[in-house]
């Protein structure tokens, strides 16, 4: 059992980003939308998009890593390349459709076709019920829902049969604790729409499911840690947040073929915090 310290149960090597690819992905070609990150003290420090998008290359496949980012985006291809992977970086700002539909066809260029596309776009602003304004309600649907929609509906005309797609939601789409009620209803939003992508793309044998991660330290994570220290002072299970390789894991599963009858579902990854497994 490869665990560090007390405090870091579970804390599998693929929990940390290590360990050899095993060829689950090979010959695969998935666009991976939201593959940077936001800056962070700790350089160390891992994203779900980036997390996901190294794991797939290790896995084999060649990756298209979009990002309205440049600078972040072309981060992540950097250290696919330098780990021997293929990985193309494509510009976008999800929110337009117009740059949506050239960046679902440039990642298909690109990669000679898609064969799965992975939908990790998101923000908080912090702000609860009593704050709220038209504004910035309608700036977090915007991100984090509509982009989400525009991703879903032309990826459905490139996407080759049998592909799967892969929505990243949250904990937060179930329970209020992150307190920002356009997060949470956005995030609450994406299981319906990944049902009605599900419903689409059966005939042709292409699969939709969501991951949901809870508490996972990522830079974001850490940036919502800041804002409300006590997000993660709660009682956790096995004493510690997930890591962004967690998430990739899950993501990795649902994307694969390993997952050929897993279809419109909700994958929770929280170590059970929902299941009230912590005390």
């Amino acid at each position: 059992m490869n665990t560090h310290s007390q405090g870091q149960a579970q804390a599998f090597s693929s929990a940390l980003g290590d360990g050899p690819g095993r060829g689950r992905l090979d010959g695969r070609r998935i666009l991976v939308v939201g593959a940077g990150q936001r800056q962070c003290d700790d350089s160390e420090a891992v994203g779900n998009g980036r997390a996901i998008s190294l794991l797939f290359a290790r896995e084999g496949a060649a990756v298209a890593c979009a990002d309205r980012d440049f600078d972040s985006g072309q981060e992540t291809v950097e250290r696919i390349t330098s780990y021997g992977g293929r990985g193309y970086f494509v510009a976008c700002d999800a929110t337009d459709e117009s740059q949506v539909q050239n960046m679902v066809e440039n990642a298909a260029a690109a990669l000679g076709g898609l064969d799965g596309v992975v939908i990790n776009i998101g923000i908080s602003n912090g702000l609860g019920l009593h704050n709220q304004t038209e504004a910035s309600w309608d700036q977090v649907l915007s991100i984090n829902l509509k982009a989400h929609m525009f991703v879903a509906k032309h990826a459905m005309t490139s996407l080759k049969d049998g592909g799967s797609l892969v929505f990243i939601s949250s904990l937060a789409s179930r329970l209020p604790l992150s307190r920002q009620p356009a997060y949470e209803a956005s995030k609450a939003a994406l299981p319906a729409l990944c049902r009605a992508a599900a419903l689409e793309g059966q005939p042709r044998g292409i699969r939709a499911n969501v991951v949901s991660p809870g508490l996972i330290d990522t830079p974001m994570g850490r940036a919502a840690s800041a804002r409300r220290p006590d997000r993660a002072t709660r009682p956790l299970p096995f004493q510690r947040q997930g890591t962004a390789w967690e998430v990739a894991h899950a993501a990795l599963f649902l994307i694969s073929q390993d997952a050929s009858y897993i279809n419109g579902h909700d994958l929770i990854v929280d170590g059970g915090l929902l299941s009230g497994i912590a005390r």
